[in-house]
C-alpha cells in the first residue's frame, strides 16, 4: 500500500489523541493523527514525523501523521493502514493460496470481524490488530487496555468452537524486530485471553512490515511468544 503527498515535519506536541503539531516547512501545522493509542515513546518532541497532504478543501486539517522515525526504523502509526495491508497481502496469497471470498467488516454475533475468507475448504473469520510499540527489538499489544480487543479473542474463541477457522493477525507496523509477545504489564486480561484462544485452536500470527516514508507492506513471520 502506498501514500501519495508525503512530506516529514519535526514533532512539537500532541494536545489531545485526535491532532499533533508539526512544524512542516519552518510553519507549526496543525494535523489529524491517524492513530488513537498512546504512542508515548513515539511522539516525542524532535522526532522526525511523515504526514500526508489532502487537498480537501472541507477538511478542517491539511495534514495526517502517518509515520515517525524511531532510532533508524520508520514506524507507520496509520491504525487504518495494517487492514489494507493485510488485504493486499491475502489477494497475492500471503496466507492462503486458494481464496474464493473475502469481505471486510463481517458481523458474527455481537462483533464485527475485520475479514471474513472462504476457501475451497474452509470458512475463516479473521481479527488485525497493528502494533507500534516496540522496546529493545521486542513488540507488544496492546500500549494500553482494551476491553474491545478481549471481546474479538473471546468471539474467535466462539468461531472456532462452532467449527470456523479463526485468525488473529498482529501487523508489526516495522521491521527488524525480534518477537511478538501480549504486554501482560498494561492488559494481563488481553494477555491470558489471547493464551486461551491459542488452546483454543485460533490461529495467533504475527507479521512485520516493510516500513518507507510512502509505504508500507508486509513481509514476514514473527516469532509469538505467549
Amino acid at each position: 500500500m502506498n501514500y501519495d503527498n508525503m512530506l516529514a515535519g519535526i514533532f512539537c506536541s500532541r494536545p489531545n489523541r485526535f491532532i499533533a503539531f508539526v512544524k512542516i516547512e519552518d510553519q507549526v501545522q496543525t494535523c489529524h493523527v491517524k492513530n488513537t493509542g498512546r504512542c508515548r515513546e513515539l511522539l516525542i518532541p524532535g522526532a522526525v514525523v511523515y504526514v500526508q497532504k489532502s487537498d480537501n478543501p472541507a477538511r478542517k486539517t491539511k495534514y495526517s501523521v502517518i509515520g515517525v522515525k524511531k532510532g533508524k526504523r520508520i514506524i507507520n502509526i496509520d491504525s487504518q493502514a495494517p487492514n489494507r495491508a493485510v488485504s493486499e497481502w491475502l489477494l497475492k496469497g500471503g496466507l492462503l493460496n486458494d481464496i474464493t471470498l473475502l469481505k471486510s467488516e463481517k458481523t458474527y454475533g455481537s462483533s464485527r470481524f475485520d475479514f471474513y475468507i472462504e476457501t475451497r475448504k474452509e470458512k475463516i473469520y479473521m481479527e488485525v490488530k497493528g502494533v507500534t510499540l516496540e522496546d529493545n527489538g521486542i513488540v507488544l499489544f496492546p500500549d494500553a487496555p482494551t476491553e474491545r480487543g478481549v471481546k474479538h479473542i473471546k468471539e474467535l474463541c466462539r468461531c472456532r468452537q462452532e467449527g470456523f477457522l479463526a485468525y488473529l493477525i498482529f501487523v508489526v507496523q516495522m521491521k527488524d524486530v525480534l518477537y511478538f509477545k501480549p504486554n501482560d504489564f498494561t492488559d494481563p486480561e488481553f494477555g491470558e485471553a489471547l493464551r486461551e484462544a491459542a488452546e483454543l485452536g485460533v490461529h495467533i500470527l504475527a507479521v512485520d512490515c516493510e516500513v518507507t516514508m510512502n509505504g508500507m507492506e508486509i513481509r514476514d513471520e514473527v516469532p509469538v511468544i505467549l
